[in-house]
């Protein structure tokens, strides 16, 4: 795991990009605190921050040049087939033992027909001295993160927003990215806050050759379904699982797993388990809420798989400490407040090992979320339904909250007959959304049509698959995949998530519907797979997910905070962005009777302003 920064630029500069490119490779260092180098060569730049995951030796540091002296590469990222990649090729004679020297060799001899072979995750630069071409590419599924910025003078790009702030680019908000933003709580897409700046997309590379830029996917649409029964399935599951488990446990450092107690990170433990004796896993539990604490069922999993397990055991005081580094850290407006217990678990964890396995990608692939089995139930033509909308004000009026049993189920039937007015493909929109509509917030609305936005991802629905796969487009690259890749390199841990290996994804996709939630069953085939190898007390019990105490943070500790920030006359009209009137009213909507309406939106809007007080 490492950082990258890079840069070419259209004309020789008697000054270059030097200091910058040296400046962004610092802000990269907690990705990579082991090593770094930079190559400068003509009109490009590239450097690189190292974690030393595979080869811990010198010959493995980066950037990495070819015995020729033509090629040169820096990569972010780990190529678990690299062995068998390694056979495919004319090079015989490696001075490294790791996969960096191996892609490097794969690059000049197959070119862009290589990445499509690769089966890990990466983000790449290589350049090409003779043609002074540079090639940039980021793995099918957006585990690994990359932006760029593009005028007509230059390219930068960097593994963080923080690398690319760092070269002398203008910086404007880009007010599409802000509408989406506070509309998701992050950023879908290619969408970045600061304007000319993109993510590259997953699975697609850049080719800037002297006069043009061109980017493409490198991907295959094509998509065989699965005709198997649903008892083959269920061992064919198991099997995939178990094959990309075993390849990430490759690692010349200390290695273990997070354990939420969960199914997901279950069945990673307990595959892990059969090829690591004393697998260390980490879990980490809530002393304020015991109603979120699920710290006894990955005890129970862990006694079951004789691993060696540690209970971080947290209080408010814990999550609120830790916060002001995680602001911090973020380089980018992100919203999701699981950061912070994602944070946190990355930070103990890295105290014993440097290499983590997680199960994040399994509710994406089969279903695992209540919005999932919603929009499979909203698909159904059945009298409920249409009692559901009905009884919809009745739902309206009742007391609403995550943090209880009985007010999170009114949380929910209001939100059901609320989606079952939309139609089928705003029903994804509307389960997904923070806010249905921040324009109000605003004093520009966004650039691009919101509707050809939501095409982009969104043609036509059939079933839950349709779904499901738009989640793995928006929701695991710019939510999840984001949140755990920048709290884990924010203590340089890296993580590795074994059900986003590229057969498990392709298998979870050709799957029939049914296979992944029928009746109230979400998450069908995992669970059914794995029900007779893991504890039967962690199955059957519902899907909590821990709610951050944000309202009574920003009632009491972040109150001053959010004044001088936030709720800022002064501040927020020399900005020019928001609507003071609209945001002040927040204000007096936090200590209403239902202050649960606006908390997430007021969170969302004093990230931005924390950011953009940092950077502007």
């Amino acid at each position: 795991m490492c950082g990258i920064t890079g840069y070419k630029i259209r004309k020789p500069s008697v000054n270059g990009l030097e200091n910058p490119l040296k400046a962004a490779i610092h802000t990269l260092s907690k990705r990579g605190p082991d090593a770094h180098g930079t190559f400068i060569h003509n009109t490009v730049g590239l450097g690189q921050t190292r974690l030393s995951i595979l080869d811990t030796s010198k010959e493995a540091n980066q950037p990495m040049m070819d015995v020729s002296g033509r090629y040169i590469m820096v990569f972010n990222g780990e190529i678990y087939n690299y062995e068998d990649l390694k056979k495919s090729i004319n090079q015989t004679e490696f001075k490294s033992s790791g996969d960096t020297e191996v892609l490097l060799y794969l690059l000049i001899e197959q070119g862009i027909n290589c990445l499509s072979k690769l089966n890990g995750f990466f983000s790449i630069a290589f350049y090409d001295k003779a043609e002074e071409s540079l090639l940039i590419a980021r793995d099918r599924y957006g585990i690994k993160p990359l932006h760029y910025y593009q005028d007509d003078e230059q390219l930068i790009f960097g593994s963080e927003m923080k690398a690319v702030l760092s070269y002398p680019i203008k910086k404007e908000i880009d007010k599409n990215a802000l509408y989406w933003y506070l509309k998701l709580n992050y950023l879908p897409g290619n969408l970045s806050m600061i304007d000319n700046v993109q993510k590259l997309e997953p699975g697609h590379y850049l080719q800037v050759e002297k006069k043009k830029v061109t980017k493409k996917c490198y991907l295959s649409s094509a998509q065989e379904k699965v005709n198997s029964s649903y008892k083959d399935s269920k061992k064919e599951l198991v099997s995939i699982l178990d094959k990309s488990v075993r390849s990430r446990l490759i690692s010349d450092v200390p290695l273990g797993s997070f354990l939420s107690g969960g199914t997901d990170s279950s069945a990673i433990v307990a595959l892990a388990s059969k090829y690591t004796s004393n697998l260390q896993t980490f879990s980490i539990g809530y002393r304020d809420h015991p109603y979120f604490d699920e710290t006894s069922y990955a005890e129970s999993v862990a006694k079951k798989f004789n691993t060696n397990h540690t209970t971080f055991k947290l209080t408010n005081d814990d999550l609120l400490s830790d916060l002001n580094a995680i602001i911090e850290y973020i380089d980018e407006p992100f919203a999701d407040s699981s950061a912070i217990p994602t944070y946190i678990l990355s930070k103990h964890t890295r105290k014993h090992v440097t290499v983590a396995l997680s199960g994040d990608g399994a509710d994406e692939l089969f279903g695992g979320y209540y919005k999932h089995l919603a929009l499979s139930k909203s698909l159904e033509n059945s009298f409920s339904n249409l009692a559901m909308k009905v009884a919809h004000p009745i739902f309206k009026s009742l007391p609403k909250s995550r943090s209880g049993k009985l007010s999170n189920i009114f949380r929910r039937l209001d939100r059901y007959s609320m989606m079952l007015k939309q139609d089928k493909k705003e029903r994804y929109w509307f389960l997904a959304s923070l806010t249905n509509n921040p324009t109000h917030l605003l004093k520009e609305e966004s650039g691009e049509s919101i509707s050809e936005f939501k095409a982009k991802y969104i043609s036509q629905i059939h079933d839950v698959n349709d779904y499901l796969i738009v989640d793995q487009e928006i929701v695991l690259p710019g939510d999840m995949l984001t949140k755990v890749d920048l709290m884990s390199m924010a203590n340089s841990l890296e993580v590795r998530v074994p059900f986003l290996d590229r057969e498990v994804v392709e298998f979870a996709r050709s799957l029939p519907s049914q296979y992944k939630i029928k009746g109230n069953h979400r998450k069908r085939i995992l669970q059914d797979a794995f029900k007779d190898i893991l504890p039967k007390d962690i199955f059957n019990r519902p899907k909590k997910g821990f709610e951050v105490p944000l309202l009574d943070w920003m009632k009491n500790e972040l109150l001053v905070d959010l004044d001088s920030t936030l709720f800022n006359i002064p501040f927020l009209e020399s900005q020019h962005i928001f609507q003071t009137s609209e945001v002040m009213s927040l204000r007096k909507k936090m200590f209403s009777k239902n202050p649960e309406d606006v908390h997430g939106i007021i969170w969302a809007l004093f990230i931005f302003q924390k950011w953009y007080s940092k950077y502007f």
